[in-house]
């Protein structure tokens, strides 16, 4: 499976992708690094990209387990080399799912096959050498 995107100069350092059906996503960067601050720098996009694939993997398990979402939040950081490149060296995800039926063993079990199997994101920067941890957290909705 191949994808394409192009990316196109939109400012004096922010880029703007455009996916095969039209879709786009802004980068920038701090003044510090010549940019204006527009929109989230690449390796930001990089982590929430990470957070966002494997969140719909969980998403997809639990609604598979027939269990009520009211709302996930995933909370990330990272740890990034001092030299360049400065690449992740280690990832801590912290993932919370608000749900009034999915217990922690659910949301556990999600989040490791999510993280051990099904997210390609997480599977190319472990790959790298990027340590990556995780816990997960079930919320019950206020009323």
């Amino acid at each position: 499976m191949t994808k394409k995107a192009t990316l196109q100069l939109d400012g004096v350092m922010r880029l703007v992708g455009t996916n095969e059906t039209g879709l786009t996503t802004a980068f920038d960067v701090s003044p510090e690094h010549g940019g204006q601050n527009t929109a989230a720098s690449p390796m930001e996009v990089f982590l929430q990209s990470a957070a966002a694939c494997s969140g719909m993997d969980i998403l997809s398990i639990i609604r598979k387990k027939r269990k009520t979402v009211g709302n996930l939040r995933i909370e990330i950081e990272g740890e990034r080399a001092e030299e360049h490149p400065h690449v992740y060296t280690s990832i801590q995800v912290h993932y919370i799912l608000t749900s009034p039926d999915a217990s922690e063993a659910d949301m556990h079990r999600a989040c490791e096959l999510s993280q051990d199997q099904y997210c390609s994101a997480f599977a190319m920067i472990k790959r790298s050498g990027c340590a990556v941890t995780w816990k997960s957290t079930v919320e019950r909705p206020t009323a």
